[in-house]
């Protein structure tokens, strides 16, 4: 990890966003009388501090839901970043604090870690991909291959790692897939259509599959041209049929492996839905030493 790609001083994300996403996981966790354990363990009146450590080595994401958790269970704990979103941690390394009823500290302990341990991992397999790629000039993208309901977490976990978000919904832009080809009645038909009727400020990405097709849509000029499962020679003759008038984004079963071959063949971006569908949890502990 002698780079760092990842990014720090994101802004956070506005409260109303995250907030019920932290509730959900707060009332799926408590269920009908929150933490029997501590209540029946501990005195009302006990505080201490505890500490998160890092287990594992890669980027610290989720550190505002984790943070919003414990605001939300207890106005009276204190929450001290240590390893701010993006930052580069190690194994061992202190990535916060918090200080206050004991009861508190523990009710809020597992959706916390859950958070942190989610969103490091993306945000740690990101920056694994990105560096993979090397220095040039294609970017790692994300796709809507989210977990349901936590897609604004995932993606900010992604540009903590050093990605970027793609679409983060179905209204952000239009993006005609094989389906809609297929039921429109063809490629060039689906994209007149939706030229002649998107608005004009709509950005427009078209999937192709095969050179042929790339050769039909290349003169429409849409935004982004999607080469899905191409080839990396067929990559390489589309980039130098395009000569820079499209963005090129390559997709389609990218792995670590693979994608600094892809990013040679000059792409714009590579998307990879292995960054949230398959990033493994980032292990985080909280500890009663600091």
């Amino acid at each position: 990890m002698d780079r760092h790609y990842a990014r720090q001083n994101l802004p956070p994300l506005p409260q109303v966003i995250i907030e019920p996403m932290v509730r959900a996981a707060l009332h799926e966790d408590f269920g009908n009388g929150g933490d029997i354990t501590a209540d029946l363990l501990v005195p009302a009146s006990q505080t201490a501090t505890l500490y998160f450590h890092s287990r594992d080595e890669g980027v610290i994401a989720g550190m505002q839901a984790a943070q919003l958790t414990y605001k939300l269970v207890d106005e009276a704990v204190s929450f001290e970043v240590v390893r701010a979103n993006g930052s580069l941690a190690r194994r061992g390394d202190l990535i916060a604090q918090v200080s206050g009823p004991v009861r508190s500290l523990l009710m809020a302990e597992r959706v916390a870690l859950n958070f942190l341990g989610r969103m490091s991992g993306i945000a740690t397999l990101t920056d694994q991909f990105v560096r993979a790629a090397g220095e040039g000039r294609a970017r790692i993208a994300a796709t809507r291959k989210t977990t349901p309901g936590l897609r604004a977490l995932e993606k900010r976990a992604v540009l903590c790692g050093g990605g970027y978000t793609h679409r983060q919904s179905l209204s952000d832009a239009i993006m005609i897939k094989d389906n809609h080809i297929a039921l429109a009645g063809g490629i060039e038909t689906a994209l007149a259509t939706i030229k002649a009727n998107a608005d004009h400020m709509s950005h427009v990405s078209i999937e192709v599959d095969r050179l042929e097709q790339f050769e039909k849509v290349l003169p429409l000029l849409p935004n982004v041209i999607l080469l899905d499962n191409m080839s990396l020679d067929d990559m390489k003759r589309a980039v130098g049929l395009a000569a820079g008038r499209v963005t090129l984004e390559a997709s389609g079963g990218v792995n670590l492996d693979s994608v600094a071959d892809i990013a040679a063949t000059g792409v714009d971006v590579i998307s990879v839905g292995a960054l949230t569908h398959s990033a493994k949890n980032f292990d985080i502990g909280l500890d009663a030493e600091r």
